[in-house]
């Protein structure tokens, strides 16, 4: 009884303690931040007879500014997404939006527009675009760390079941909203591919993290979604290739050459190279120290970035083939690699929040009756399709209706995946700001409702772990992207 008196006292002290930190040193701080930006909006313009001098900031200053403000402001919205039971990227997303134009921006265009004057934004999409790279080189070494030769048939039909029920939908839905919705000069066979490309992804790193927290990664549906999922992106992100390429009326032959060097690059990095990778690893990992070792990564996944986007694929599909190749079982490679995803989570990937809000004016848009209803479709769409089409093609091959229904919940989580997608088909003008808006409230809501969906639906979340299925082989890369414990009875790497 002592003992636990003394535990429970020693916890609200930590407790206390943890609050006063993001007390005194972000909430503090990014409240003096927008005090000030609140009396340089309220001054007197330039040239008046009360104009007042411009703050001592050069642009550098006004770029270490704003990467402070956008670290704290994620970091204060991730912990209350937290304490509110949601994974911390729905409040790191929400921190990017409120930091643009839809609410900073409508509340004090003068506070905003000097926070993040032109000259500062560059930079800091240049940290939003390496935080991109690293990210989906973790992404692929999530999918390249499943265990796809030990899938039963139940696994592969609810994978196809999952990526294509969702795939028809979204195009069938997209169908007649090619005359207001389509990005300029897009060709509309691109635009319903990709709307549906959209709403067939699952986001890996937030289903790991929502597994996790329900404790239900062991169990017949946590296990399966991992690989459904996987699974599931994989052939998305194969499908965006060819959408890209279709993107602006290519004739056959262009897009038959894209399709044919996506299909190439992809063979080489999963044969040859991935081949040569272990080899080498094997041979000569002992003369390279591990910040080496980084290095050399991250050498390599610039470099075959850019070659992707040289070859007229996107520059992220080179960095997941980069991360498909690399081995996730063996202790140097993942001691070289786990950093760089842990960067990219904590640091880089804040700045593409930042970059996607501030491209994207929620204020701006007009939600008319049209608007909403398309809103409203697309969601339904969304969530049945995931929902119905994986569940139950669970349920027909023999999974209990519980079980089906947990993981038709689970894969309809689209999290910052969706965003990266739909960032390329906005980049590639296949949707117009309006739609990008449209499918971004899709995926945030979404995403949101998975956790307390899963609440109330998962009664015994300890009473029904497996060991059988698919399974991921290590749970690293999943570790250092979505804070998660995903195959914590796996074995453990090789030295």
């Amino acid at each position: 009884m002592v003992m636990s008196e003394r535990l429970s006292r020693s916890l609200g002290t930590q407790r206390r303690r943890r609050l006063g930190a993001v007390v005194g040193t972000v909430v503090l701080p990014l409240a003096l931040i927008i005090w000030v930006s609140a009396l340089v909006d309220e001054r007197p313009t330039a040239g008046s007879p009360n104009a007042l001098p411009n703050p001592v900031l050069d642009t550098t200053g006004h770029f270490l500014l704003g990467v402070a403000v956008v670290l704290a402001a994620s970091y204060l919205m991730g912990a209350c997404s937290a304490c509110l039971g949601q994974p911390k990227v729905i409040g790191e997303i929400a921190a990017g939006i409120a930091l643009g134009p839809s609410l900073l921006g409508s509340l004090s265009p003068g506070a905003a527009s000097w926070l993040f004057p032109p000259a500062v934004s560059p930079m800091l999409n240049g940290l939003a675009q390496l935080g991109l790279i690293l990210f989906m080189f973790g992404v692929g070494q999530e999918l390249g760390s499943m265990r796809f030769r030990g899938a039963t048939q139940q696994a592969l039909l609810v994978s196809q079941a999952s990526l294509l029920v969702p795939l028809a939908g979204g195009t069938l839905a997209a169908v007649p909203l090619t005359d207001r919705f389509m990005g300029e000069g897009a060709h509309p066979v691109s635009f319903v591919l990709f709307v549906g490309c959209a709403l067939s992804i699952t986001a890996l790193p937030v289903l790991a993290r929502i597994l996790s927290d329900l404790d239900i990664t062991h169990t017949r549906p946590g296990r399966l979604s991992l690989f459904v999922a996987a699974v599931g992106d994989a052939g998305s992100w194969l499908l965006l290739a060819v959408v890209l390429a279709l993107a602006h009326g290519s004739d056959f032959s262009g897009v038959l050459l894209s399709t044919m060097a996506a299909l190439a690059a992809t063979g080489l990095f999963l044969g040859p190279l991935r081949q040569f990778l272990a080899t080498w690893r094997d041979g000569t990992r002992q003369g390279l120290e591990t910040p080496t070792v980084s290095c050399l990564l991250v050498i390599g996944i610039a470099t075959t970035a850019t070659l992707t986007a040289a070859i007229g694929i996107h520059q992220l599909i080179g960095a997941l083939l980069v991360g498909l190749i690399w081995p996730t079982r063996h202790r140097d490679a993942e001691a070289a690699a786990t950093p760089l995803a842990a960067t990219a989570k904590t640091i880089l990937l804040p700045f593409f929040f930042l970059s996607f809000g501030l491209g994207t004016d929620f204020s701006a848009l007009h939600f008319d009756t049209e608007a909403v209803v398309v809103l409203c479709v697309l969601l339904m769409v969304a969530i049945t399709a995931k929902i119905v089409g994986a569940g139950l093609c669970a349920r027909l091959t023999g999974m209990a209706r519980p079980d089906a229904l947990t993981l038709g919940v689970l894969l309809n989580s689209r999290g910052l995946t969706e965003l990266v997608v739909l960032q390329i088909g906005s980049e590639a003008h296949i949707i117009n700001q309006h739609l990008l808006g449209i499918l971004t409230i899709v995926a945030l809501a979404t995403t949101v409702m998975t956790t307390p969906v899963l609440r109330l639906i998962t009664r015994r979340p300890r009473e029904d772990r497996v060991d059988e299925g698919p399974r991921m082989s290590d749970d690293r890369p999943l570790t250092a992207l979505g804070d998660a414990r995903a195959g914590e009875d796996s074995r453990p790497p090789t030295a």
